[in-house]
This record gives structure tokens, sequence and C-alpha cells, in this order.
């Protein structure tokens, strides 16, 4: 039943970005993208997803961190599959509405972003550049799984470059991430977790 004097109810939101036209932005809106190719140009995609930084972890770009999956056209659409790193991520929805609105700004009208659970993300699809921007930024990037006794990976602090780390904790700022200290310098730092 609607109540009267419910604002969520006498006053709907406008619609999320994702419904967006490309024909409501005005130019100044398209400033520091690329600007949109030709149907089928994919670099000129990726260029325009290169810009678009992971919100938990703004060092890296989605392309750089691996989560773009595909862009193809479909029926003259451009379509973006993403795959988010972990299916409980909390970032996976603001990633997607990031992408779509940077897209959108650099001129490709609706473009449609699928989530794909399948295959499941791995840290192995993060780029060399990204891992290098991880490490600029203070994260240790992924450097292997547990061995076969559970014993933790070498993990080298991204200050000094030392492997005389140890775990402090499992979980780190984000839940992809844990929290390390090193035993050379002192200084405590996140760990990207090997997935």
């Amino acid at each position: 039943m609607r109540m009267s004097g419910n604002p969520v109810s006498d006053n709907p939101r406008p619609a999320p970005v994702f419904d967006w036209p490309a024909s409501d932005l005005i130019g100044t809106d398209r400033r520091g993208l690329p600007p949109a190719g030709a149907e089928g140009d994919v670099d000129a995609v990726r260029a325009v997803l290169q810009e678009v930084l992971d919100p938990e972890v703004p060092a890296v770009s989605v392309v750089e961190l691996g989560i773009v999956r595909e862009i193809a056209w479909h029926a003259g659409r451009l379509h973006v599959g993403v795959t988010p790193t972990y299916s409980g991520c909390p970032a996976t929805e603001t990633i997607e509405a990031q992408i779509h609105e940077a897209l959108v700004i650099a001129g490709y009208p609706d473009p449609r972003i699928e989530r794909r659970l399948s295959p499941a993300w791995t840290t192995d699809w993060i780029t060399d550049q990204g891992r290098e921007k991880l490490r600029a930024f203070g994260i240790a990037p992924p450097s292997g799984a547990r061995g076969l006794h559970g014993e933790a990976p070498a993990v080298a602090c991204p200050q000094c470059g030392s492997e005389h780390t140890e775990p402090v904790s499992e979980f780190g700022s984000t839940a992809c991430k844990a929290l390390y200290r090193c035993v050379s310098c002192l200084e405590p730092f996140d760990y990207f977790k090997c997935l």
C-alpha cells in the first residue's frame, strides 16, 4: 500500500546511470577520456576502460586488474563482460557503474555491462603493469599460493624489497588483501592475496 508523504514512493529517484542516454551529456563531460572508436574498435574501448580505476585499489585500472573479460558488439550495441574479483566483492556494482559511465561519457551510447562469474577471476589475470602499479602504491602484488603444508608464500615488501616479511592478519584494508609486516624495515603493508 502506498503511504502519503513517503518521499521514496511519492518522488521516485532518477534512473540509475545505466539508463543515461549519451545525448544528455554535454561536451565538457567528455574531457580526459579517449574519444569513442568505431563499432568493433576494441582498442578504443580498452583505452577508455584503462582510465577506470578500481575504487578499492585506485592504483590500478579495471583493465590492469584483469576483470574486463570481453569487449564485443551485438546488433550494434557495445557489450563489456566483467568478472568481479570474487562473487561477494562489495565494489562490484560500483565498478560496473563506473565502467558504464566512462563509456557513455566517451561517446558509446547505451553500453551493456555483463557480469561474468565463470570462469572465476584469478590473480593470474592481473597484468604485469598492474602488478608494478600495486607495488608502487605500497601493496605487495600476489606472489603465489600457500604451500602444501599451509605455509604463507614469500611476500616481498613493497617498500624495501625484502622477502623477510611475516603475515599479521589474514585480512587487510579489504577482504582481498592480507596485512603483512616487513621484518627488515618494520613497515606494515597490504598483500593482494593470491586467488
